[in-house]
């Protein structure tokens, strides 16, 4: 559902948090970049109604992550990354009043995937920590590769830069390089302890396998 195109980490074990966390969550950063639905994406091979359907499943996924988020506003932990801008619900809601009109609220539902993601993403309001790992495998990935992920949906579904593409618009954080700097000062300023830190980690495992298995699910219906 999110696709970057950073570089992989070097072997050297990373001083900065936010370091050790992308070497160590990389492989399944990997995977789930590489599933053959998103492949089908990027490659212009997939349908409208498969675009569609994964905007469907983000809206499901961020309605969460984004209540989540309201509830941890005060929380010292999470606050720091928490800023209206990145908030994506407005904006799927606009791509899918284009994609499938205005009763569109009808036309979609989550998937059995999605609900199991959207329970994780829930219990991650008792687990601010947890929270973080959600909130950093989804925004930033969306504002990394996101914004390749656009340009393809523009040329293979004929959108303009409006309604269709709406979600992957995050002009509104300005400079996106400053951002994702922004972003990884407040990972490497997390004072966490060792358990603190390595349950970060498996949480974020947990949120690109999560991301992977709703892939995976719409791979099978819609994938040439």
């Amino acid at each position: 559902m999110s696709a970057t195109a950073a570089a992989p980490p070097t072997q050297q074990t990373p001083s900065l948090f936010s370091e050790r966390l992308k070497s160590a969550t990389w492989d399944e950063h990997e995977a789930a970049e590489q599933h053959g639905f998103t492949q089908a994406l990027l490659d212009g091979r997939l349908g409208r109604d498969g675009y569609t359907a994964m905007v469907a499943q983000h809206y499901f996924a961020y309605l969460a992550l984004e209540e989540v988020g309201r509830a941890l506003s005060d929380h010292p932990v999470a606050a720091p990354f928490l800023e209206p801008e990145l908030e994506r619900v407005p904006a799927l809601e606009r791509d899918l009043a284009h994609l499938l009109g205005d009763g569109w609220h009808r036309l979609v539902s989550p998937t059995a995937p999605t609900r199991t993601y959207v329970a994780r993403l829930q219990q991650m309001a008792d687990h601010p920590e947890g929270f973080v790992a959600h909130h950093y495998t989804r925004y930033l990935g969306d504002v990394s590769g996101g914004q390749f992920i656009s340009k393809v949906a523009r040329q293979t579904y004929g959108f303009d830069d409006g309604p269709g593409v709406c979600f992957y618009d995050f002009g509104a954080l300005g400079s996106l390089p400053k951002f994702r700097a922004r972003y990884k000062e407040h990972l490497d300023a997390l004072d966490l302890s060792e358990a603190g830190e390595r349950a970060l980690l498996r949480e974020t495992r947990l949120a690109y396998q999560l991301n992977t298995e709703v892939l995976a699910d719409l791979g099978r219906t819609h994938t040439p």
